[in-house]
């Protein structure tokens, strides 16, 4: 086997390890959703065992991540991302992280109608910056509007809304935090 496979087979137990603490999964409760037995993820985990390509892409549902991912697989030559834009009550939406959980992040294009706003309360946390354009936020009962270079932060359990001032089209990043979950913001240098 070449050294390269080796290597990345060795690694894998540590990856399930480190997915299945992120995730804070018991063994118990992985065996249940995969299938597989709890000894059996017990000696992937520790070294104990090669994955085979069956374990390795039910785990792969599991957690909801590519199997590329759980291998470690090299980088290919073009570190491009295909985004998918989708659309989503008339805006252009692509998302920029991959992972369910965690930290979610999109491009929003909003084109220029004026909408009424309708605003609606969820659990989470939001960061919206503005690319281009001017954009209208409604948070409770304040209104504003937003240029290029400006951010808004706001706790997504009051009711809020966005869209264009209707001036013309708006591009928006967002990140979206669910509950329990943070981002890490370092306000000084760490030296």
């Amino acid at each position: 086997m070449p050294t390269a496979i080796a290597v990345a087979l060795d690694q894998v137990g540590s990856r399930l390890k480190g997915l299945r603490a992120q995730r804070r999964i018991t063994l118990t409760g992985l065996a249940e959703i995969t299938g597989i037995s709890k000894s059996t993820l017990s000696r992937l985990e520790n070294g104990q065992r090669r994955p085979t390509l069956e374990i390795l892409l039910a785990l792969s549902l599991a957690y909801r991540v590519p199997l590329d991912d759980l291998v470690g697989a090299p980088e290919v030559g073009d570190p491009r991302i295909r985004l998918k834009p989708g659309l989503l009550k008339g805006r252009t939406v692509i998302p920029l992280t991959r992972q369910p959980d965690g930290v979610q992040a999109w491009k929003i294009v909003i084109p220029a109608g004026k909408a009424d706003p309708e605003p609606r309360a969820h659990d989470g946390h939001e960061w919206i910056y503005v690319l281009s354009g001017r954009m209208r936020l409604v948070v409770g009962r304040r209104d504003w509007t937003l240029d290029a270079g400006e951010v808004a932060e706001f706790d997504t359990q009051e009711p809020h809304w966005f869209g264009s001032t209707g001036d013309g089209p708006v591009e928006i990043l967002s990140i979206f935090v669910r509950p329990g979950e943070r981002m890490n913001v370092r306000t000084e240098s760490p030296c």
